[in-house]
């Protein structure tokens, strides 16, 4: 029988001790070059960028096996070279986690209680994740007052000029940051993805100091957000960012601050917790 892992292991290491496990058990049924390739990618678990040594060392696999590796994932889209010889996780990867993320239970458990939330403080209130360098929203909940933009589960809007894009790259890890700039990079002009980058290092800067981000209308002028990351205790990853909007007619951009912020950043907790 197969012994079970401990959840609290490192990805790889859970990755490797199966490895070890099915070679001692002469299991026929386990691939181990797919197993190894898994092994890879999880090596980024931790770290932003690797190069072909250290992607040696850590995973304790061959040169020659990880060369093969390497080139087979970079062409599927897992990884990414850069210009320094050096690897981060691709494209592919980030859009299977977004996939895993979107159908988790966090979604359907949150919508009641941003129904709630919309209707107690008279906001618009969404919750989002990133693909391919845009928010995509995957809960809605409108508020009673009418906005300029009517924004739907499927919606996508910026990552840099949206509030609720800032907040998600606030809080994502180092891999997931360099994947959306990549992604920011690939899809603008060079003058463009400076702006932009300069827009998320205000917002990290920003959110590091005060646990939220603002967009004062920059995505529609006449729109106030503020947004903040949640954290699935699930996963164990920042899976989404969480805003509320109003009017900016309605609202001085410090009282709604004052006023909503507390209560976005339980909400958050709250459905990251799914509780």
């Amino acid at each position: 029988m197969t012994k079970s892992v401990s959840k609290n292991m490192a990805l790889m290491d859970k990755i490797n001790s199966t490895l070890d496990q099915s070679k001692a058990e002469n299991d026929r049924q386990f691939v181990t070059a797919l197993g190894r390739g898994l092994m890879l990618l999880a090596a980024f678990e931790h770290h932003d960028a690797l190069s072909h040594q250290q992607l040696c060392q850590i995973t304790g696999l061959p040169k020659a096996t990880i060369t093969r590796l390497i080139h087979t994932l970079v062409l599927l889209g897992f990884l990414r070279s850069t210009e320094h010889g050096q690897y981060h996780l691709g494209s592919s990867a980030v859009r299977l986690s977004v996939t895993a993320w979107s159908r988790h239970d966090v979604v359907a458990s949150a919508e009641p209680l941003l129904r709630q939330f919309a209707s107690e403080n008279e906001v618009s209130v969404n919750l989002a994740t990133e693909v391919a360098g845009e928010m995509r929203y995957h809960a809605c909940c409108r508020s009673p007052a009418r906005l300029s933009v009517n924004l739907q589960v499927g919606s996508a809007v910026p990552v840099a000029y949206t509030a609720i894009g800032r907040a998600f790259y606030a809080v994502s890890s180092p891999t997931r940051q360099a994947v959306i700039r990549s992604n920011l990079q690939e899809n603008a002009f060079e003058e463009d993805y400076n702006r932009a980058q300069a827009a998320l290092d205000e917002a990290v800067k920003h959110y590091n100091e005060h646990g939220y981000t603002l967009s004062d209308g920059e995505f529609s002028h006449d729109i106030l957000a503020v947004a903040v990351g949640v954290f699935d205790v699930a996963t164990g990853q920042y899976a989404y960012s969480l805003n509320a909007s109003v009017p900016r007619a309605n609202w001085d951009a410090a009282e709604y601050k004052a006023m909503i912020v507390p209560k976005l950043q339980a909400l958050a907790e709250r459905i990251g917790s799914g509780d």
